[in-house]
């Protein structure tokens, strides 16, 4: 393969919209995944990605943005799962389950009711090739403000996270910290749905923290490898997608899970070979 076919995909302007659109979507996905995977919160992602659905669909009847019914409705779903779990004796996990299949439920009935241009697919896997100027935008504004947010206030959050009754008790508003983690969450998810879709959302929301987790063992440098490593798959993915002739966002989970499998297989083998130097060492003493 000579260097012209090489450098065909981005000669062409959806395609650098799409190079364009992964850069974007890969810093606060890859952020959030750090806290909901240090916080337990792998469900909530995948909770509220299913639930923005029926707001996306009743923006669409009412004639409003999108964005401002995916966020509404994300966030109807991570307050309603926190009162529901704080108020009843089923576990979060549970809560959770119910009121996001609920709701994603609910968005298939709303989009099957009405007449409507937009294909459900798009919504769903999400329309890489396709994004317009519009979108860049709004995944530009949101990548900036997520990013940044978690960039400077991101040992707040941490501290939340292990131990939110020190964080309390160190004078942080946890309050604020929850529903602030649960609100760029949502808006996390806004900035996916042109990339990924709602439901691969959850891959890139997940995978690249877990990745990192993996693989270092401080927080500073979990955020920025995360980073690295969602916009690596995003770029990849894409790319070999034109090739390949497949959809971008599942070429890009699949090489997100193959990344995951390297990185867990470099750790059990490099626990075992601590525990046999361990065991040398026992040995000799």
């Amino acid at each position: 393969m000579d260097l012209e076919t090489l450098l065909l995909p981005f000669r062409f302007a959806f395609m650098q919209n799409a190079f364009l659109i992964c850069i974007l979507v890969s810093v606060p996905t890859a952020l959030m995944s750090c806290f909901l995977v240090m916080k337990g919160w792998a469900l909530m992602g995948d909770a509220v990605s299913h639930a923005v659905l029926p707001g996306i669909v009743l923006a669409y009847v009412l004639g409003l943005p999108l964005i401002l019914g995916a966020f509404a409705a994300g966030m109807t779903c991570a307050v309603a799962t926190g009162y529901l779990s704080e108020n009843s004796r089923v576990k979060q996990d549970t809560v959770m389950g119910v009121v996001f299949s609920g709701m994603f439920g609910l968005g298939i009935v709303l989009y099957v009711s009405i007449e409507t241009n937009a294909h459900l697919d798009h919504i769903l896997f999400g329309n890489m090739l396709g994004v317009d100027t519009g979108e860049l935008w709004t995944a530009g504004i949101i990548s900036l403000g997520v990013g940044g947010l978690l960039a400077v206030k991101w040992r707040d959050w941490l501290l939340h996270a292990f131990d939110p009754a020190q964080a309390q008790a160190s004078g942080l508003r946890t309050g604020w910290l929850h529903y602030g983690l649960l609100a760029m969450l949502s808006l996390t998810i806004v900035a996916t749905l042109s990339a990924a879709g709602l439901i691969l959302a959850i891959g890139l929301l997940i995978a690249p923290g877990t990745i990192a987790f993996l693989l270092v063992r401080q927080f500073a440098t979990m955020l920025w490898l995360s980073v690295l490593i969602c916009m690596g798959a995003m770029l990849t993915g894409t790319y070999l997608s034109f090739f390949l002739d497949s959809a971008p966002a599942p070429t890009i989970i699949l090489i997100l899970t193959a990344f995951f499998i390297a990185a867990f297989v470099r750790r059990q083998i490099q626990t075992r070979r601590a525990s046999r130097i361990a065991q040398r060492r026992e040995a000799i003493t």
